[in-house]
């Protein structure tokens, strides 16, 4: 079984930061891809920032040059740090990560509880 455990979330004014750590915990092998989704009142959940085990990343063109994903291996925590926030950004964010679990080895991908953020004007 594999946990992923969301902080940081909450209420922030536009024009602020949050920074976001997303630790796994469990029957874990190795962890590949990890990344962050939100999903917006009324929208679809899109990729917000992912991250491979070698640290190529990638971003929604929405938040390229304010969002910054980075991972801690070691750790096995990915953290999303998010500046200059819009009220745009308001949504609940969800921790994803692709673990390969220890023996009996199994491919999952496992989801944060996701976490509230909203943005005030």
């Amino acid at each position: 079984q594999v946990q992923l455990v969301e902080s940081g979330g909450g209420l922030v004014q536009a024009g602020g930061f949050l920074r976001r750590p997303c630790a796994a915990s469990g029957s874990i092998f190795s962890i590949n891809s990890m990344g962050w989704y939100r999903q917006a009142p009324g929208k679809q959940r899109e990729l917000v920032a992912g991250i491979t085990r070698g640290g190529i990343t990638n971003y929604a063109d929405s938040v390229k040059g304010r969002f910054t994903i980075s991972r801690d291996n070691a750790k096995n925590t990915v953290y999303l740090q998010m500046d200059s926030l819009k009220p745009g950004d308001t949504a609940v964010y969800y921790c994803n990560a692709a673990v390969l679990t220890t023996p009996p080895f199994r491919n999952l991908e496992v989801w944060g509880q996701g976490t509230l953020v909203t943005v005030s004007s």
